[in-house]
């Protein structure tokens, strides 16, 4: 399978999974959730891991990069990315995603020596055009503008941009390493960043765990399963098998479609009509990305 189909993959199951991430963030907290998602994709990780090709030779050097793209990433990088689904929704902030690919292509350019098209830089304004009537949406609800949750999103996507640039890196250096064990090393970097945020901002895990009943348990779990074990594994395979990480970083931005989708059938309701011009200016700004215009 190539890379696209792989990230057309991943997408579709991080969509998923992010509905089951907010309506739990939302309950307990984002460091809560993230936790609890770490720890089991780790698991399915290391599982997987021992009944397929089991784990190669890999320098503390090799690893350290795997744990900091980790920590980076999943760990602090998710806990924005969750806070803002809190705030404004997943659908909203996976469009605000539409500057991952020109982050992605720009640290990819500084620090790959990739190549880089200016001429992409267009769509961020069709972009921005998305965050103003997203703000404006807010201001027309609440009476003030969503400042907040736009940060995080963007936060959020800027530690994931470097997260994919520092695990390429980290594949680069030793090319026996699957997209399997790359993830498991990540998932133990963003346990690490969640236990040293315990001891600043205890998030009370285990007895919030109890507390859930068996069926939220499951859907926590089965959001775990789907929005980062599986997202993860097409997506680190389809970063492994890539020799251009902003054309991935740029199919990634579909996420906004299979989000917004499955938003509207957890809520039960159709978009806004801001929901639907935000899409017009979203493709706008992909069609430039993919230079259809």
């Amino acid at each position: 399978m190539n890379s696209y189909a792989l990230t057309l993959l991943a997408n579709m199951c991080f969509a998923l999974g992010a509905q089951f991430f907010t309506h739990y963030s939302r309950k307990f907290s984002s460091s809560w959730m993230n936790t609890f998602k770490a720890w089991v994709a780790a698991i399915c990780f290391l599982i997987t891991i021992l009944i397929t090709s089991g784990f190669h030779y890999i320098s503390l050097y090799n690893l350290s990069w795997f744990l900091i793209s980790g920590f980076i990433a999943l760990g602090i990088g998710d806990i924005f990315l969750l806070k803002a689904f809190e705030k404004i929704g997943p659908g909203r902030t996976m469009v605000i995603f539409g500057f991952h690919p020109v982050i992605v292509g720009v640290l990819s350019y500084l620090f790959l020596s990739q190549s880089l098209d200016l001429n992409k830089l267009w769509g961020v304004l069709f972009f921005i055009c998305c965050l103003v009537i997203y703000s404006y949406e807010s201001f027309k609800a609440s009476g003030k503008w969503e400042v907040q949750g736009i940060l995080f999103a963007f936060l959020g996507m800027f530690l994931d941009g470097v997260g994919v640039l520092i695990t390429r890196f980290a594949f680069d250096l030793n090319s026996t390493i699957t997209a399997f064990e790359g993830n498991l090393y990540r998932c133990i970097g963003a346990l690490i960043s969640y236990l040293l945020i315990r001891q600043f901002a205890p998030f009370q895990f285990r007895s919030r765990l109890k507390s859930l009943n068996t069926r939220s348990k499951f859907y926590v779990f089965l959001g775990s399963i789907f929005g980062t074990y599986l997202s993860l594994a097409f997506y680190l395979t389809a970063i492994q098998q890539t020799t251009n990480l902003a054309v991935v970083s740029a199919i990634s931005i579909t996420s906004v479609i299979f989000s917004s989708l499955f938003e509207c059938l957890w809520d039960k309701k159709w978009p806004s009509i801001y929901l639907y011009i935000s899409f017009v200016f979203f493709f706008i700004g992909m069609a430039f990305v993919f230079d259809f215009l």
